[in-house]
């Protein structure tokens, strides 16, 4: 097989625009505050970054790793609900309440963040209420 003929196999990369919708989520579970930006095209979650209050903390590194990891799969093709359902349950400190009535326990940081995404891109397919 040739170089040409491995590239065809590989998935393409969809990079986005350089300007692009997004919504950014204020959120807390337990004592840890954060943020949620994710960035849409056509209704559907492509990146997201994730801010948390504990700079240099081991927890934020993971996260960051993950959101990045993430949005490359988004970018790649790979539909939100497939990688959600790997993270949501996921059971990590800091879990509890939550400031979100619609979500109001999660189980870690991560379950949260992908309910949460899972339920923007619900909300985005169907459009303004």
């Amino acid at each position: 097989m040739s170089g040409g003929e491995h590239e065809q196999d590989q998935p393409q990369r969809r990079r986005l625009p350089t300007e692009r919708t997004g919504v950014t989520h204020a959120f807390s579970i337990g004592d840890m505050h954060g943020t949620i930006t994710a960035n849409l095209e056509d209704g559907e979650v492509r990146e997201f970054f994730v801010d948390v209050d504990k700079p240099g903390d081991t927890l934020r590194g993971l996260i960051d790793a993950v959101a990045i990891c993430t949005s490359v799969a988004l970018q790649h093709g790979i539909e939100l609900e497939v990688l959600a359902t790997k993270f949501i349950g996921s059971r990590f400190e800091p879990a509890g309440f939550t400031s979100n009535p619609d979500i109001p326990r999660a189980t870690s940081p991560l379950d949260y963040i992908f309910r949460w995404l899972r339920q923007l891109e619900a909300r985005k397919r169907k459009g303004p209420r």
